[in-house]
């Protein structure tokens, strides 16, 4: 069996009101000066987090500039930003955007390497600042995951930065905090967490460990993630989200992504779609495509799904792309590229793009050649 290493925060909070755990914890760390950044969206919901933080003998700033998927000069930024106000502790709280910033931030923050110098696998040094994120959507899992994304706007294309120290010091999952989130997000990110899952156990990687992660988190959002939609409030439905979406973060460090994510980046960078919805307009197209380089492991996807264990391992995985473009149908989430509004042009463009993201190409159970990518893009109309 091959050897894999899990990488985890050294804590992680779960439940409902794990926010105030944060809050305990933090009055007694010692730290005095903490950069906090927030999605702005979310600072309602943090009245009595920020009313606490703020008459704790601890220097606080609140950095609320991240309100998209975040560039390299939005980075840069706020890495001033945290610089200045000589933070020695770094919370995120937020989607995975802001999540990312915050995990680079802290790693950058007394580092003589530049951001450029990071982007692939293990090439962070180190990292000194304590760091701390509180998930708001149940989608990216980067709480929990060694991975950190920005775009890079001169290449239009995604970046990835891959270290050990980039997995926070904590993690505090309070799905309370995600009853806010709009239908249509709920909906992208929540596709987006299952197709970490997805890739994660159909990929030339995958492990038995990881697989446990991938089909617990496969099941949870495929039960929870149309009722999540149509009933925001609904705390159970959100606990279940939260968890599925925790497990498919655990299963970006040991496994990763593969073909769906790869093709998905240029779609993002290009045209600012959402990360998640541009993966699940893809999904269904990538899994066509590979169904059947490996029927049995997409079978075990379906029937995890809810799909009937009847007929062979490639009917029933077909019946489970199936269920999902359901899933999709009923959350309202766009199966079509055309929906979109990007043009059909512009297929050479998005496959020529996508074939540089080799970190994550190399995972797919099937090789994809730059006529294959095409190929899926046009299908994917």
């Amino acid at each position: 069996m091959r050897t894999i290493t899990i990488q985890q925060p050294a804590n992680i909070v779960f439940g409902n009101h794990a926010l105030d755990q944060f809050i305990e914890d933090i009055i007694v760390s010692g730290f005095k000066k903490l950069l906090v950044i927030v999605a702005p969206e979310v600072i309602p919901q943090l009245e009595k987090l920020v009313s606490r933080l703020m008459k704790l003998d601890m220097d606080i700033f609140i950095d609320k500039s991240i309100q998209k998927e975040p560039t390299i000069e939005m980075f840069t930024s706020v890495l001033r930003t945290a610089r200045e106000f000589k933070a020695d502790s770094i919370a995120g709280i937020g989607g995975g955007s802001v999540l990312d910033v915050a995990k680079l931030v802290a790693a950058l923050l007394d580092s003589q390497q530049t951001i450029q110098e990071i982007f692939g696998i293990k090439k962070l040094h180190g990292r000194n600042t304590y760091l701390v994120c509180l998930p708001t959507t149940a989608g990216t899992g980067s709480e929990v995951s060694p991975n950190a994304i920005l775009l890079d706007t001169a290449d239009q294309l995604k970046k990835g930065a891959i270290s050990p120290h980039l997995v926070p010091d904590a993690a505090y999952i309070d799905p309370l905090l995600t009853r806010s989130v709009p239908p249509a997000v709920t909906a992208a990110t929540g596709m987006d967490a299952m197709i970490h899952c997805i890739e994660g156990y159909a990929n030339k990687f995958a492990h038995p460990v990881v697989d446990t992660y991938a089909l617990k988190g496969i099941e949870k959002i495929g039960r929870y993630l149309s009722i999540a939609v149509h009933e925001g409030e609904n705390e159970h439905a959100r606990a279940q989200m939260a968890l599925g979406s925790m497990y498919g973060g655990l299963c970006l460090g040991p496994v990763n992504t593969a073909a769906v994510h790869a093709l998905a980046y240029p779609l993002g960078s290009i045209y600012q779609i959402p990360h998640g919805v541009t993966n699940a307009v893809l999904l269904p197209h990538v899994l066509r495509f590979n169904v059947e380089h490996s029927p049995d492991r997409y079978a075990d996807i379906a029937t995890t799904l809810g799909v009937k264990d009847q007929g062979t391992d490639l009917e029933i995985a077909l019946q489970g792309i199936e269920k999902i473009e359901d899933m999709m149908r009923d959350c309202d989430i766009p199966l079509h590229l055309s929906e979109l509004k990007v043009p059909e042009t512009a297929v050479d463009t998005l496959a020529e793009s996508a074939m540089t993201v080799t970190r994550l190409l190399k995972n797919n159970l099937r090789p994809v050649t730059l006529e294959d990518a095409r190929q899926i893009f046009q299908n994917a109309f």
